[in-house]
Formats: C-alpha cells, sequence, structure tokens
C-alpha cells in the first residue's frame, strides 16, 4: 500500500497531481518510505508539471518521488534540476540469452541456442521485452520451440534469406531478390520493418568486414555467412548500401506504396554495386597492359630524343662555307642521318611525290578556316597546332609540318587528333586523317627528290664538277620567287582563295 504507480501517459492532468500532493503528507503504514513511481512522466502536462513542482521541491521526509522515463530531455528544467537522475543500460545481447537460458532450463521448457539469441536480439537490450517474447512462443507453440516459430510468431525475416539476397545482390541477380521480396509481401512482412532489418544487417556485415573480432559490437553474434558476405563486399560498396536504403527508408513513411519503394531500393542497390565492381575491376584487367604500353613510349621516346641528337651532331659537323654543298661530318653522323633517312623514307615519299597535286591546292585555301574551328573548340589545341604548316595531301590523308616537336607530339595525342580530324571532316566535307612531320625532315625529303631529278651530282662526281657545283648560285629571282610564293600560300591559307588577288609588278 505504500508504493504507489501511475502511469502518466493516462493520468497527465493537474487533478491527478493535486490528488497525489494531497496525500503525501500522510505517513507510510507499513515501511519506512511512501513511494510514488510516476512511469512516462515526460506525457504530463505543463499545468501538472508545475503543481508538481512546489512537492518535488519540499517532499515530506517520508517520501521518495521515482520518475521514469525514456525521454528525459522532454522534461522541464525546473524538474530535471530538482531530481537525482539514474540512467538504465540496455542489458547485453550475451546477458539475456544467459538468463533466456536460465528460465527455459528452470521452467522445463526446450529452446535451441539460435530461438533464444533472436529473442534477445529482437528485444533490443530490454530483458522485460525478451521476457514478454519468451511468453508470447510459450502460449502459441507450447513447451517446445525452434527458431522457425520464432520467425513465424514475431514477423521477423530469417538470417538464411538475408544472407542469400545479399549474395543476389552482390551477384547481379536482380530476379531472385525480387522473388524473395514478393515472397516476404506474401507473408504478411511489413515493409518497414524489412528495409530496417536490412539497414541492420548491412551494417553486420560492414561491422565483419572493418573489424574481424567484434562479435560484442553485432547483434546477432559473428557466422560464417557474415563472414563470407563480408569478404564479397567491398567497404565502400557497404556504406553505400547503408545509406541508400536508409533513405528509401524514410520516403517510405510518406508514400502510399511502400512495397513499391523497397523494389525500387533493391533495383537501384543492385544497379550501383554491379556498376561499382565494373568500375574497379577494369583498371586491374588492362594495369599490366598500360604499364606495358607506357614503358614502351618511354623508350621510344628515348630512342627519338637519342636519334635527334646525332642528327644535330650531323648537322653541326657540316662545314660553314655557303659555296661548299660537300658533307663532311662524324662517322656517327653518317650512321644517324642514314637511319634517319630510312625511317622517313616510307612515310614521306608517297606524300612528297604528292606535293604538287591538285589535291593539296584544293585542300589548302580552307585549311584557315580548320585552325578557326580547333580554336573555337578547345584553343589549347590550336595552340599546337598553329605552329604547323600543311605541305601535302594523299589518299585521304593530310601531312602537317611542325617546327617544334613539342608542338607536334602535342597535336599527336590521341584526344587532340581526334578533334582535329573531326574538324577537318566537318570543313572538307570527308573524313581526312591527320599525318605530323617536322619541317625539317620535310624540307630534307623535298630536296632530296629534286636531287633526284635533277640528276643528282654526288660525292663520286669529278673534282671539276665539285668545282663548278660549289660556284654554282641559285638567281637571286628565282629565290625571290620562291619566297613571294610561299607569302602567296600563307596569304590563302589565312583569307581564302576568293579574297586574295595576286597582281604582277
Amino acid at each position: 500500500m505504500d508504493v504507489i504507480e501511475l502511469d502518466a501517459a493516462s493520468n497527465n492532468g493537474v487533478d491527478e497531481i493535486r490528488d497525489i500532493r494531497d496525500k503525501v503528507k500522510y505517513a507510510p503504514t507499513e515501511v519506512r518510505y511512501k513511494v510514488y513511481i510516476i512511469d512516462e512522466v515526460h506525457m504530463l502536462t505543463i499545468g501538472a508539471f508545475n503543481a508538481l513542482l512546489k512537492t518535488l521541491e519540499e517532499p515530506p521526509a517520508h517520501v521518495i518521488f521515482i520518475l521514469a522515463t525514456t525521454e528525459p530531455h522532454k522534461l522541464p528544467v525546473t524538474i530535471i534540476s530538482r531530481c537525482q537522475r539514474y540512467d538504465f543500460r540496455r542489458v547485453s545481447l550475451e546477458a539475456q540469452f544467459n538468463r533466456l537460458q536460465l528460465i527455459c532450463s528452470e521452467e522445463g521448457i526446450q529452446a535451441d541456442e539460435q530461438a533464444l539469441k533472436h529473442i534477445a536480439r529482437l528485444s533490443d537490450g530490454g530483458m522485460r521485452d525478451a521476457l514478454s517474447l519468451l511468453d508470447q512462443i510459450i502460449a502459441y507453440t507450447g513447451m517446445t520451440f525452434v527458431y522457425a516459430d520464432v520467425i513465424a510468431i514475431t514477423g521477423s525475416i530469417a538470417i538464411e534469406q538475408f544472407h542469400e539476397m545479399a549474395e543476389a545482390l552482390q551477384r547481379n541477380h536482380l530476379g531472385l531478390v525480387l522473388d524473395q521480396i514478393e515472397l516476404l509481401m506474401q507473408e504478411g512482412k511489413s515493409v518497414e520493418k524489412c528495409i530496417e532489418s536490412f539497414i541492420h544487417y548491412f551494417r553486420d556485415i560492414l561491422m565483419v568486414r572493418m573489424l574481424p573480432d567484434a562479435s560484442l559490437a553485432l547483434q546477432g553474434g559473428v557466422d560464417e555467412g557474415l563472414r563470407k558476405l563480408a569478404a564479397l563486399y567491398k567497404q565502400d560498396q557497404l556504406f553505400m548500401a547503408v545509406e541508400l536504403l536508409n533513405h528509401f527508408s524514410g520516403e517510405m513513411k510518406y508514400s502510399a506504396h511502400p512495397g513499391t519503394l523497397l523494389e525500387i531500393a533493391m533495383m537501384q542497390l543492385c544497379a550501383k554495386l554491379n556498376t561499382s565492381i565494373e568500375t574497379e575491376e577494369l583498371p586491374s584487367a588492362v594495369v599490366g597492359r598500360l604499364e606495358r604500353l607506357e614503358n614502351r613510349i618511354v623508350e621510344l621516346e628515348s630512342k627519338l630524343a637519342l636519334v635527334s641528337q646525332q642528327d644535330g651532331a650531323s648537322s653541326n659537323a657540316k662545314p660553314a662555307s655557303a659555296t661548299s654543298k660537300t658533307v663532311v661530318g662524324s662517322r656517327g653522323g653518317a650512321q644517324a642521318s642514314a637511319m634517319n633517312e630510312k625511317r622517313n623514307k616510307s612515310v614521306l615519299e608517297p606524300f612528297v611525290r604528292s606535293e604538287d597535286d591538285s589535291d593539296l591546292k584544293q585542300l589548302l585555301p580552307k585549311w584557315h578556316q580548320v585552325l578557326a574551328k580547333v580554336k573555337e573548340r578547345k584553343i589549347t589545341i590550336h595552340a599546337w597546332l598553329v605552329d604547323g604548316e600543311l605541305v601535302s595531301a594523299m589518299d585521304g590523308a593530310l601531312l602537317v609540318a611542325f617546327k617544334n616537336s613539342i608542338h607536334r607530339e602535342t597535336t599527336e595525342k590521341p584526344d587532340n587528333r581526334q578533334l582535329i580530324e573531326q574538324v577537318i571532316q566537318e570543313v572538307y566535307g570527308r573524313g581526312l586523317s591527320l599525318r605530323t612531320v617536322m619541317i625539317k625532315e620535310w624540307t630534307e625529303a623535298v630536296a632530296s627528290k629534286s636531287t633526284k631529278q635533277s640528276g643528282g651530282r654526288g660525292p663520286s662526281d669529278s673534282s671539276a664538277s665539285k668545282g663548278a657545283e660549289l660556284l654554282m648560285l641559285e638567281p637571286e629571282e628565282v629565290v625571290e620567287g620562291n619566297a613571294n610564293e610561299q607569302w602567296i600560300d600563307e596569304a590563302i591559307a589565312l583569307f581564302g582563295e576568293e579574297l586574295v588577288v595576286i597582281k604582277e609588278d
């Protein structure tokens, strides 16, 4: 009689509190203290709290008030400041399981270990809830029950179904996942409970993935199924799965069709998981080949640089006399020149033969349009390409000669070449591939052609013919004419053939 319990959820008015205030002055009848337990005290109204405030501030010596709540943050500060606070902790899963086993053994109840662990997990740390679930299951099944009975009575999902669905999601078996969801809906499972259980399940996989010895942090302990899935999933995939399911869990509260949202969540999760797998596996499959290609490119660039240095040494070894055309160089320079000539001969010869073709004369006036369009698309590529000069065309290919090797190398990059060839096709109305060469190599190839056409006086000529050749200089008019023709070509390239008028002096 000296312990009075009041449920504030249903007795939250001022009148109930006034009744307590009037009775606290009476002494207990049997024990030393009179105890008032107000459960769910946060449900009291503001007026009821104000009516209780004076009694809490100056209670009689024989009275103890116990205010129980699961939401202490909802209590007024004036109430909290006049009370001592004691926080009750959740009962651990292991302690709950041991207590349930003790009760079952003393009461003669036959229950398997997995069933008792599932009851403890569903109670979420509350021993009273665990005992209530145990009473419900005994009332339904009798003194003997198994894990399947617990699943059927509580409406939860078996851990095996989670294992199967999580593995199917990772292996892109979407049909199997949707079939399992349809089966759960036919069994009357709650959609909200399903997606909440999925979030907890992926959380357990993440715990095993990051903390292999995380049995205390897991709700149901670590089993082989969790370890297998932890090895199958990657860490970022698990973070993404929890985040995605949590998003859809919030959306279900405002949806008229939560089952459809659950199916969409599984579809989206399956798609994202397998997309991330493809993007992660692709580099590992080709990384070896890319490394070999990069090493090969570096090796070829080093060889090309060495050959260029040898060509430069050969050029520097030429005599400075303007009246001599005899090449005097070291043996290494001669070999380098021979290698360079052999390397470029097969590539440049067809273009050299097509130097004066009408095809080039038709293409050259519109070359400035190509440069302008490339500048519109990407100005950095235009900065490299403008260093080049269109010198020849043949068999669906344009040959551009560059003065600077860096400009040529940048233009040759696949992305840059692709953009330039697209612009060329737009301007000329047909597909033309881009070929590049250094201006020095092109000049030498053209000079070699001219030498062959003129009969080519070589080193085997007599000294008299050598002397005659040394004294023969090109007439000034020819040089001036070549220069004029060069300026005319550049003017046509810049302004177009229609706007250039050539006047004779």
